[in-house]
This record gives C-alpha cells, structure tokens and sequence, in this order.
C-alpha cells in the first residue's frame, strides 16, 4: 500500500525527544554476527525498513533473528551453509553488502549481488573488493555477483582511499573479513566516523582484536574464534541532526535526550555559527564505547545568518546532513553555498525544495541558496533517505499543506516519524495515495 505524508506547516515543536540508535551503526554490527558463535544481544536497534531488510538476509542466511523488548535484538547463527546473499534482497538496499567481509572471513565463501545505483549518484564497491583481494580472497564478477572465495585469509595492508575519501562500508567489510584471519591487516585511509568505529568496539566486545579505533590507520590481528556478546550501539547522529534543524526552522524549543556531543560537533558548530542557541549537558551515565551519553536543548529564533558548508567524511559536516541544511537554509535570508564533497550528485532534493519557493541553484557538486521568505506548501516527491528528511522539515515551516510521495524512503531511517514529530507539537499524518 502507497502512502503519502501529509503536513500542515506552521507549527512550532516544542517537547523532548529520545534519539534511538544509530542505523549506521546497527547494520554493520548486525551483519558481524554471522562471525560468532553463540548469541548476541544487540540494544539500540532502531525499528526501521532497512533493519527488516537486513534481517531477511540474515536469515536467509542462517541467522535467527528475534526482536526483544527496549529496541534490542537476538542474533544467533544456526546454519553456516549458505553463502549466497541474493538480488532480490539485496536490491532493496545498498548496506546489505556489509555481509560480503563476515561470510568470506567465517565461511570462507560469499556470493553477494551487486548494488544497483542510487539517487545521491555512484557509489561503487571497487575498494570493497581491492581490501579482500589483498587479504588473499580470489574475486570474480558474474551474472550481477561478486564471488569470494578464500579458506583463511591472511593479513595485509590495505589502503583504502578513494576518489572522494575513505569508504564507510569498505571499511567495515574489510575490518570484518580480516578479524579472523591470519596475522596482522592494517587497514590504511580507513574511515573514521563514529559507526566504524562503533562496529569496532562491538568486534572487540566480541573477541575480535582491533587497536588504532577513531583513527586513519586501523589495525586487527587475526583470531581463532569470536562469541556473541551484549552491546548497545551509540544514538544516531544523523537523526539528532534531523531534529535539532526541524526544531530550528520551526523557531521552537525542543530537548534531545540521548546524544553523543563529539559526535555532532561539526553540526552544532555550525548550527551556532547560524544563531542557534544550543545548550548540552551531560548525564551521569555513559554508552558501550565509554562515551558520555547527553541532552541537549535546541532554540530557533528569526535571527538566522547565512553560512557556508561543505560535506565531508567525519569528523566533517556528514553528507546525510546536507540535504537537511539545504531546507534550512533555504529560509535564511542571504546567500549560504553547500558543497557536496562525498557524493557529489547527491542534490536530487533541490528541485523539490525549488518547487515550494526555495530559491536554489547547482552547479556541478555546489549548491547556491538564496534565502526567500518563507516557503509554500505543495506536492513533492521524496528521491531518498535523507531528501524525505529535508522535504518534511520544509513541510514543517511551509505555509499551508505539504504532501510528499514516495514515503517509503524515509522509514528506512527514521522510526515513526510522523508520531514522533506529532507529539512535538506538529500537525502531520499518513494517508493512502
């Protein structure tokens, strides 16, 4: 069934809010679990259609999934047979070639389709495949496949830059092929951002062994066997980032409970820089990784300044951002400019927000935002995840009614959204197309 969202803007968001768990970091972690024996209960696993997704592979995989109460799940391999992640399955999202490193590390074999492409432009897995082959893995490309093999792979340097930095998911894949092999890999441009290095910490919780966490150089020495283990998975950054703008724009006050403040430094950074008032304070308790856990308090008045931002791997402005700055910044009288510096195609979301008012031009990886008053309420098509995020916040603020299409897209990240947003204060709710 097709649903649209519908949205009356003009109300500010006032309240508190929870942030779940981060699904950058849930995917990977999940898919690990296919190197362990035994089971692992894994806290903060946010409820989402990319979760679901993953879950199916699993178990077609072999993995029984079981979803517990407080937003954990239950993961135990039961069956290390199949190696085949199929296209069907793969097809509906591009993480789900984060089970290609733990099925060759585990059982010596994957056979994993190959993402299609997306709307935020190529993403392609050349460097996925370059780490596993310099761990000794023999690669070949077939009927749409990648086909692994290798018994035990053996550790090696790997560098992993690419034309527009490190690869999140090449690094996770790479780290999970190398934790049960043979000597030492050192994984060289490995991301850094908060997800890896959460998946990291998992690994180690695990049995894995892995130092130089958070940094450009990555080191695992291989083991002999890994068990399941308890974690909690660190709160979404994105999604904080979401909300912290969506308060903004709406000139509401609202308290985010459950972040992680070093993680969102570049977005509070230049949330300040826009005349956001933002107040943190930390709570007495921390996450699995020994970070500080807090809350923070978000206030949006009219004195917004323009300003210049570029998206780039952590610990930089993340690109799942810049679509959500755009609609922001779209009402910010001035000139701000957005440089795209991960994926540089990924301005699908432009046009939309140019169709309720927004006064918004490319040019090649740049955007050029020319704040305009205030924003109008239409119909708009969401082209991914974090587009759907940016066309709700400018739906949030618009005058008169918004409609977005293609909703599916955003319950791959976001949980509930619109109830989440409705108790803020929002006037939003689904209906059948």
């Amino acid at each position: 069934m097709m649903e649209k969202m519908v949205i009356q803007g003009g109300n500010p968001l006032q309240g508190s809010i929870r942030i779940n768990g981060a699904k950058n970091a849930a995917l990977p972690i999940m898919a690990s679990c296919l190197l362990l024996k035994g089971t692992s209960r894994i806290k903060g696993i946010p409820e989402l259609t990319d979760v679901k997704t993953l879950c199916e592979i699993l178990n077609n995989l072999g993995v029984h999934t079981k979803r517990c109460e407080d937003h954990s799940l239950e993961i135990t391999v039961q069956d290390d047979v199949n190696v085949t992640a199929p296209y069907d399955l793969v097809r509906k999202m591009r993480a789900s070639i984060c089970v290609l490193g733990p099925l060759l590390g585990r059982r010596g074999a994957a056979k994993v389709s190959i993402p299609g492409g997306c709307s935020i432009g190529p993403r392609p897995i050349d460097l996925h495949v370059k780490g596993i082959k310099a761990l000794g893995a023999k690669v070949e490309m077939k009927d749409g496949y990648v086909i692994a093999t290798g018994k035990r792979l053996k550790g090696n340097t790997v560098y992993l830059g690419g034309a527009n930095g490190s690869s999140v998911l090449g690094t996770c894949n790479i780290m999970m092929a190398a934790v049960l092999g043979e000597g030492r890999t050192t994984i060289t441009n490995a991301a850094c951002e908060p997800e890896v290095q959460d998946l990291a910490n998992f690994l180690n919780k695990a049995g894995a062994r892995i130092s130089g966490i958070g940094q450009k150089n990555l080191i695992i020495d291989g083991v002999d066997e890994m068990h399941g283990t308890h974690y909690e998975i660190i709160p979404d950054r994105i999604e904080a980032g979401t909300f912290m703008i969506a308060a903004a724009i709406t000139e509401g006050r609202v308290v985010l409970e459950n972040i992680v403040p070093n993680h969102l430094t570049s977005v509070i950074d230049k949330l300040e820089e826009m005349g956001i008032n933002i107040r943190i304070s930390t709570m007495n308790r921390g996450n699995a990784a020994g970070e500080k856990v807090t809350e923070c308090i978000v206030e949006g008045d009219k004195e917004f300044h323009p300003v210049n931002i570029t998206a780039l791997p952590y610990p930089g402005i993340p690109t799942d951002m810049q679509a959500q700055f755009t609609a922001l910044l779209s009402i910010v009288e001035g000139v701000s400019i957005i440089t795209e510096k991960v994926f540089p195609h990924r301005f699908v979301h432009v046009a939309e927000l140019n169709r309720m008012g927004a006064n918004i031009r490319n040019d090649d990886a740049i955007s050029i935002i020319t704040g305009v008053p205030s924003l109008s309420g239409t119909t708009v098509m969401a082209s991914d995840l974090r587009a759907s995020a940016s066309l709700v916040i400018a739906g949030l603020v618009a005058k008169g009614v918004t409609e977005i299409r293609r909703l599916y897209h955003i319950d791959r990240g976001y949980e509930k959204i619109e109830e989440r947003l409705t108790d803020l204060g929002a006037k939003m709710w689904r209906e059948r197309e």
